[in-house]
Order: structure tokens, then C-alpha cells, then sequence
């Protein structure tokens, strides 16, 4: 389903935008995609406002047209875009007709800051912007005095601003740092479990890979002898997909192996600003006094997916690898989204955001943990849970999990298992798409498929 809005942004370029990214994440090469005649109908758009995002997207290789056909996904360009699907077949309309979304790193449409955000970006779009020149390469220099700002208040991050560089996403912050990492190594190692999508960028990136198993104090230390690799990925304070916290004792222990062996830290702090218990934890890279910590952050999780920006903390020694690597690439982010985004960081909104929408998504989240213990009860454990936008359940009993997919995609239910994790039976239930009133309702639908997913299973099994 897209969505539209009244802003400057012309209707074709939001429809452009909207289709490119689900090529990106998650749509199957070679699909057919809809007539121009049905999206202008579905969406009450003018067939120019269609065509002409179809023309785009022709134009940069993202779709072909096939004579008396239509438009198809391009076969030999879709490989590179989907890194947080597997590879299931998916058809093009099913997508967009869910009645209920489970995804894991959705915000609902009534949670960003329409009017502050409008009203800035009309202040920005007043001024003299420059849009004939290029600008910073890494991004605006005013953004990243603000951010710096931010981040050593926040999460105790120790930098300049000329450390930062703005990127569009977290895959191009990652791809970035793998980059700058192959000037000098082809290991890298990662906790395991691990972020799919990380694990799937350094596979792309060509690098051998080293697990390090987790344990109830996050990564497992007396593993780290075993590793040749002089780079190393984390999610410390909330890791990703258990939610254990590698402790302070554990952290110094990290940083000091770190310098003793030159190795690299990827410290990605994921969902870190949504902690619903306690405070957040402060990151590593305060602790590191050595130069070894990369940190990488993100304003999708608690602002806006949709609005690409994300963020590198290098350590000052790579930045000249950085600047040799990327001295041909500007920021991917346009400059009135900076601007503006510069604007509600300085004048306060951010801070006044980031708490109200901790607090609304507290409360979705133990909505829908209250609801799964209601509905599900004894069927299920919560293995993650207390921060983010998604709770993790694994069933009690041996559940096929491929049946309850199909039976919730013939109910137009969404559930997700594969596509972000690495852990066996674990099913990531977004709440942060939904509206408060909307959890319960979802959740009693879902036990329902899930009772008779769990009914087949065990005539199943007794046959």
C-alpha cells in the first residue's frame, strides 16, 4: 500500500521513491508490476503522475518493458538489493494488501512530527540553500556539529564533527566501513546471532567471516583467541536478535583486546534510543580511548525510516582511508532534508520527539507483550523484548513455521522469521507500526492462525 503526501515533493517522485525501495527490499526479480492503468485507479492518480515514475525507474535500470506486456523488475540487477529477504517467491499485489503487518522496524504514519517537520522544512525551502553547487561530502557540517552534539550527551560518543559522515541507511553505512576495512583485511568476525542484513552486506563484500557464539553476558570472550580477523561486529547495549547487554567489565576487556591485536570495532548501535526499562546504556566508543571503535547510528528507528539517515562515527585514523576510498561521493541525503533535519536538532525538537515517541512505543510494547501472554500464553517465550519495535517469540512445542506463514498470508497476515534473523523457530512481531487500539485485535487474529498452524502440526505428527 503507498502512501502520499501533501508536501513539496511532487507525486511521481513519491511514487518513484516508494516503488524503488520495494525492488530494493523486497520484491522478486523478474515480477510484473502493476498497470499503469490500475495504479493510476487504486491511488486516484493522474496516468502521467504513473507513467512518469515508471519512466524514472526505466531510465536508471530498476524496470523494463516487455512489447503488449508491461513492466517487469529487471532480472539481472535484483540480486543486489535484497539483503533482508530469502529467497521465497513473492508476488507483487499480495505485498501491499496485508491486513496486518508484523514488520519488525515499522513506525506508525501519525508518529512523525508532520507540523514541526513542515514548518521547518519551509523555513529551510525560504532560505538560500544553494541547490546549483555540491555540497560537504560527508554531509553538512552544520548537521554534524549538531549530531555530535547529540551524541555525546545522549550516548556519551566522543568525536568531531569532521568524524561524521551522513549516510542513506544502515547497508550504506555498512558498506561504507567494509569498504574502508578491505584496505586491510579479508576477515571480519560477528556475533552469532547475528543482524541478517550485516551478515549479508560483508558476504557481498567478499569477506571470510568468524562467528562468535553469545552468551547470557553478550559476546563470548574466551572465544576471541580463536579469531584472526582484525575486524569485529557488534550490537552491544541491545544486542540483535537476543537483547543481552555486554556488561562494562566485558566492554574494557573488548577495547583492550581490541588494541592489543589492531582490531577494529563495529559498534552498531541498534535501536538504542528505544529502551522502555531503564536508561540507555552508553555506547562503547565513549569507553575507547584507543581509536578502535567505528560507530555506526540511525534516525530511522525513532524519527523516520522513509527519510534515509543514517550515520558513521570513524575513528580520526581511517579517515584518510575513508577520503582516498570515497573521494567521489557525495552524500546521499538531499540537502533541504539536512537543513531541516539540522534545525530540529538545534532548536530542541529532537530531544522533545525522541521522548514522546519512547513513551508511545513503551506503552504499544507492553500492549502487545500483556496481549501475546493473554493469547498465546504457555505456547510461547519472549526471548527479546524491552527496547526496539519488535518482540521476538520462539513456540514452547515443535511449531512448523513455514505452515503458519501460509496460513497467515492466506488470512493477509505478515509475520517474520527469515528475513532479519539468525536464530532457529524465532518469529520478530513489529509493534511499532500499529496504533495502540490496533494491537489487541491483531494479536487475537494471530493466535487464532497460530492454534490451527499448531492443530495441523499435530495431526501431522500423529499420522
Amino acid at each position: 500500500m503507498y502512501k502520499f503526501e501533501q508536501n513539496q515533493t511532487p507525486l511521481y517522485l513519491q511514487l518513484y521513491n516508494q516503488i524503488k525501495e520495494d525492488i530494493e527490499t523486497k520484491l522478486k526479480a523478474g515480477a510484473k508490476l502493476p498497470s499503469i492503468r490500475k495504479l493510476s485507479n487504486e491511488y486516484n492518480l493522474s496516468k502521467t503522475t504513473v507513467q512518469t515514475a515508471y519512466n524514472q525507474l526505466y531510465a536508471e535500470g530498476y524496470i523494463e518493458s516487455k512489447k503488449n506486456s508491461g513492466y517487469f523488475i529487471c532480472e539481472d540487477i535484483i540480486q543486489n538489493f535484497q539483503i533482508n529477504l530469502d529467497n521465497k517467491e513473492r508476488d507483487v499485489i499480495e505485498d501491499n494488501s496485508y491486513k496486518i503487518d508484523f514488520f519488525p522496524a515499522s513506525l506508525s504514519k501519525n508518529s512523525f512530527p508532520k507540523q514541526t517537520w513542515s514548518k521547518l522544512y519551509n523555513k529551510v525551502i525560504k532560505d538560500d540553500i544553494h541547490y546549483g553547487i555540491y555540497h560537504d561530502i560527508q554531509g553538512e557540517l552544520e548537521l554534524r556539529e549538531e549530531l555530535a552534539k547529540y551524541l555525546s550527551s545522549s550516548r556519551n560518543v566522543i568525536c568531531k564533527p569532521e568524524q561524521i559522515i551522513l549516510t542513506s541507511g544502515f547497508t550504506d553505512s555498512l558498506f561504507i566501513v567494509s569498504t574502508i576495512l578491505k584496505s586491510f583485511t579479508k576477515k571480519v568476525a560477528v556475533e552469532k546471532p547475528c543482524y541478517k542484513t550485516a551478515r549479508k552486506v560483508f558476504e557481498l563484500q567478499d569477506f571470510e567471516i568468524e562467528d562468535i557464539s553469545i552468551n547470557q553476558n553478550g559476546l563470548d570472550l574466551s572465544l576471541l583467541q580463536n579469531i584472526s580477523s582484525k575486524a569485529l561486529y557488534l550490537t552491544p547495549s541491545h544486542q540483535f536478535p537476543t537483547g543481552v547487554t555486554i556488561p562494562i567489565s566485558n566492554r574494557i576487556k573488548l577495547l583492550n583486546w581490541a588494541k592489543e591485536n589492531s582490531v577494529f570495532i563495529i559498534e552498531d548501535d541498534y535501536d538504542s534510543e528505544l529502551s522502555y526499562y531503564n536508561r540507555p546504556i552508553p555506547s562503547m566508543q565513549g569507553l575507547d580511548n584507543f581509536g578502535n571503535v567505528i560507530y555506526l547510528g540511525t534516525f530511522s528507528k525513532a524519527l523516520s525510516p522513509a527519510l534515509r539517515i543514517s550515520y558513521i562515527v570513524l575513528p580520526t585514523k581511517l579517515l584518510h582511508i575513508y577520503k582516498k576510498s570515497f573521494d567521489f561521493r557525495f552524500s546521499q541525503i538531499s540537502i533541504d532534508i539536512q537543513k531541516t533535519l539540522t534545525l530540529f536538532l538545534k532548536e530542541g525538537y529532537w530531544d522533545k520527539h525522541l521522548r514522546k515517541i519512547r513513551n508511545i512505543n513503551r506503552k504499544k510494547h507492553h500492549i502487545m507483550k500483556d496481549y501475546l501472554k493473554e493469547f498465546l500464553g504457555d505456547d510461547i517465550k519472549i526471548l527479546r523484548e524491552g527496547s526496539g519495535l519488535n518482540i521476538l517469540i520462539k513456540p514452547t512445542f515443535t511449531m512448523n513455521l513455514d505452515l503458519l506463514e501460509e496460513l497467515c498470508l492466506k488470512n493477509k497476515i505478515k509475520i517474520y522469521f527469515k528475513e532479519f534473523l539468525d536464530l532457529e523457530k524465532v518469529i520478530a512481531l513489529g509493534f511499532g507500526g500499529f496504533e495502540e487500539f490496533e494491537i489487541k485485535d491483531a494479536i487475537k487474529t494471530f493466535s487464532k492462525i497460530w492454534f490451527e498452524a499448531k492443530k495441523q502440526n499435530l495431526m501431522y505428527d500423529n499420522n
